[in-house]
């Protein structure tokens, strides 16, 4: 199993970061495994969180480090699953920078 690596950049500070994704992570988790019904869990450590999903016999999970000026996350996808690599990254880069933009004035 390799992880997908996402790094995603953004202007809030770590503590702004941090509450965002308290707040947002089930709504990202769903969108990384297409909408599908899911049970979820997660744990925070510090500034890091570890998280678990499962849905329609599909299981992930991963880590996510928030950063000063970035988030990275980690996404452990089961070796079978490698074809959806690219949609998965592709998913939780564009959801995780929904999640971290600024409010617009």
């Amino acid at each position: 199993m390799k992880p997908i690596v996402v790094d995603i950049p953004h202007q809030l500070g770590k503590t702004e970061a941090r509450r965002r994704l308290e707040e947002g992570f089930g709504g990202l988790q769903q969108k990384l495994m297409g909408g599908a019904a899911i049970r979820c869990s997660q744990s925070w450590e510090g500034d890091r969180m570890t998280f678990a999903a499962e849905g329609l016999g599909q299981k992930m999970g991963g880590r996510i480090e928030v950063l000063d000026t970035a988030v990275r996350m980690e996404i452990d996808l089961p070796d079978w699953l490698a074809a959806i690599a690219e949609t998965v990254k592709g998913r939780a880069l564009k959801e995780g920078r929904r999640l971290l933009e600024k409010p617009r004035a």
